[in-house]
């Protein structure tokens, strides 16, 4: 492949192709930074508008962007506050203005992308509004929110307190909750209680989150009896649509609280309860929970109980819950906007682990990650076996351990392999894996998503792709479905390459890929430059047993269902095929998808599943397995490793001995030693998945 840029979600690591070094790796992260800009929005603003067939009052513009980022439509809403910054600039109104980054800043926020939403925030605040309550005070609220997620409560406090002073009767309701949340996370509970208790009364809306709030209160004043009767009261009287939802908070509280009293075992059956809940509670986007500072994740739900239960040494249980919470998190994401989201079964759970060790064959190994605050979880499957451990390394050390390995990489730097050696020695060597084991099927969770776990070295100094075969799965479920899918890949191959794209340079390179590739299928259907369309990929996609995409790609860090491969468009469409669109594709007939594409294995992390974007919409839409890029590659060495790859999958050879084969073989070529130029790509889904022609 040519040059491209990554654009990646935390942790934010990026780079450029083809080129070296760190000035080039500087500059592509200035480039990402401008992605979200003013000035990219605003020209984004001005053709959305062009386009719009009914075009729409800039203020109704920025009510459509509220009304969507309550719904979690956080990219469609920062797109309509583009378009009434276009019209804003365009009449000189500046009051449209500054409600349009001030509405910029929320949807960032919601997204979790902190840098975005401080910057617009700040440049809300540079105008003068008509109504200045509506504006300082969701920005200067939202200047908390980003304070107190990143930890600095103290900061944090005196923004909300700004936003006290000029906001809205109503909307300061929701800033003293903010207020009284910040308070307590800096430890300062008698502040916390003034300014809980001078509250007026909350309105109906607001009650299950103020009793929530009131649990927390009387936890951190020690007060755990009124504690554990505040949250027993929320529990029994939650009523309504939302009842389910604000049980199971109640319940987590109680957790909590029989922590405090010492009591792990008490503890975990309320963190059962509520996790039970969770698994059944409606998917939908919660703005609330921002709202009033608690930050609420179902997550922490699952992560809880996976804490207790391994306290417990509950190893079992504490893996089928790390199982249901993948299931939950991707409920979460898709919340109903993409048809087909369920037609992989996460909910194999505790019931499906004698299934899944009944499928392992002597030499294959199932080894599953679970990422927590302050440790990091680890079981190993096989056959007949299940074995937990707890690693010492917390959730914020190995986000940063993961992104300089990968920074590493990109810049190609000569203490790879030193990092490479140190992660290896934290996360695998103490879990033992015994040397007989030849295939590895790894789950991996949060950060290690990003982490190419086949440049890891061992004892020994060699690479674990030089050890074993490597495939990865989104959860231990979905690898037990797609395995017994069964289906070979021998058959036509149907290949997209170098679509004509105005929105990034071509890619002859990879160009000549499909054209090497192509050359061992007898039967097969290549569609180059214009002919490689986003038309074409719908009616065509499907027709094939493997399917391979030579193009650019860019993963939305904002909403991963936006994330998008540029295929040739025409006059009135640019041509991007975005994740949501692949689920209404049918691939039943697909054995193998290859993206070699920038970024295809990237997305958001959903706390608790895998990376959200192309993998999980390509396998729900019916692929057995998957070959997806972590980072940008260099056009000689994919182009080597693609065709050693596909030359011995279509001998028979198993994918995951295939993908090995490969990156053995580039790893020995002269230049190619270096793991940016033969790690990129993970083999994902079935790791029985075997090819034929």
């Amino acid at each position: 492949m040519a040059l491209c840029l990554v654009w990646g979600a935390a942790p934010s690591v990026f780079a450029q192709a083809s080129v070296g070094g760190g000035a080039v790796f500087d500059s592509a992260q200035a480039r990402l930074r401008d992605a979200e800009t003013l000035k990219a929005l605003t020209a984004e603003g001005q053709l959305l508008y062009r386009r719009d067939r009914v075009r729409l009052d800039g203020y109704r513009y920025c009510s459509q962007a509220v009304s969507q980022a309550e719904r979690g439509e956080l990219r469609e809403s920062i797109r309509s506050a583009a378009r009434a910054l276009h019209v804003g600039l365009a009449e000189g109104n500046e009051d449209l203005v500054a409600l349009a980054k001030r509405d910029f800043a929320i949807a960032y926020s919601y997204a979790g992308d902190l840098d975005s939403a401080e910057r617009h925030a700040r440049e809300a605040l540079q105008h003068v509004a008509k109504n200045p309550a509506i504006v300082a005070g969701p920005a200067y609220k939202t200047l908390g929110d980003v304070a107190a997620r990143r930890g600095r409560y103290d900061e944090a406090i005196g923004l909300y307190a700004k936003a006290a002073e000029v906001a809205s009767e109503r909307f300061r309701a929701l800033v003293d909750l903010s207020l009284v949340n910040a308070y307590l996370s800096a430890g300062r509970v008698g502040e916390a209680r003034a300014v809980y208790e001078r509250q007026a009364p909350a309105e109906a809306a607001l009650g299950p989150l103020r009793a929530r709030i009131e649990g927390r209160l009387l936890l951190a004043e020690g007060r755990l009896d009124e504690a554990a009767s505040a949250f027993e009261s929320a529990a029994r009287t939650a009523i309504g649509a939302d009842a389910d939802y604000n049980r199971l908070w109640a319940l987590d509280g109680l957790a909590r609280t029989w922590i405090a009293r010492g009591d792990r075992r008490e503890a975990q059956q309320r963190a059962l309860e509520a996790a039970t809940l969770a698994e059944g509670v409606r998917a939908r986007f919660r703005s609330e929970e921002f709202k009033t500072g608690l930050f609420g994740d179902m997550q922490q739900v699952f992560e809880l109980a996976v804490a207790l239960s391994m306290d417990l040494g509950e190893v079992e249980r504490a893996w089928a819950l790390s199982e249901r919470s993948r299931g939950r998190a991707l409920l979460d994401t898709l919340r109903g906007r993409v048809d087909g989201g369920g037609r992989l079964d996460e909910a194999v759970g505790a019931a499906g682990l004698g299934e899944l060790q009944a499928a392992l064959q002597p030499g294959e190994l199932l080894l599953q990650y679970h990422a927590l605050d302050d440790r990091l979880v680890a079981w190993v499957v096989a056959p007949g076996t299940l074995r937990g451990q707890v690693l010492p390394i917390a959730r914020g050390e190995l986000e940063a351990m993961v992104e300089e390995f990968r920074r590493s990489i990109f810049r190609r730097a000569g203490d790879t392999r030193t990092l490479a050696r140190a992660l290896h020695a934290r996360i695998v060597e103490p879990l033992g894996l015994p040397s007989g084991s030849e295939r590895l099927v790894v789950v991996p969770h949060g950060a290690l998503h990003y982490l190419p776990f086949q440049a890891l070295v061992g004892t020994a100094g060699r690479y674990l792709i030089e050890e074993r075969g490597i495939v990865i799965a989104p959860s231990a479920s979905v690898a037990l479905q797609l395995a017994r899918r069964g289906a070979g890949a021998s058959g036509a191959l149907v290949a997209f390459g170098n679509p004509a794209s105005q929105a990034r340079e071509g890619l002859p390179g990879a160009e000549r890929e499909v054209e090497r590739i192509s050359d061992l299928f007898p039967e097969r259907r290549v569609y180059f430059r214009e002919q490689a369309s986003k038309e074409r990929f719908r009616e065509s996609a499907g027709a094939g047993r493997i399917l391979h995409v030579a193009a650019h790609a860019e993963v939305d860090a904002v909403d991963p269902l936006h994330s998008r491969i540029l295929l040739a468009g025409a006059a009135d469409d640019p041509g991007f095929l975005e994740a949501r669109e692949v689920y209404d594709v049918d691939l039943g007939g697909v054995a193998l998808v290859t993206l070699s594409a920038c970024e295809s294995g990237l997305g958001r992390i959903a706390r608790g599943d895998e990376i959200l974007g192309f993998t999980r919409a390509f396998l729900t839409a019916g692929a057995g397995g998957l070959v997806a890029s972590l980072w940008p590659v260099a056009d000689d060495s994919t182009e080597f490793l693609m065709t050693r790859f596909y030359s011995a999958f279509v001998r028979g050879t198993a994918a995951v001995e295939a993908m090995r084969e490969a990156q053995v073989a580039t790893l020995q070529q002269p230049g190619f030693a270096h793991p940016f130029f033969w790690a990129p790509f993970n083999l994902i889904g079935d790791w029985r998945l075997r090819g034929g022609t």
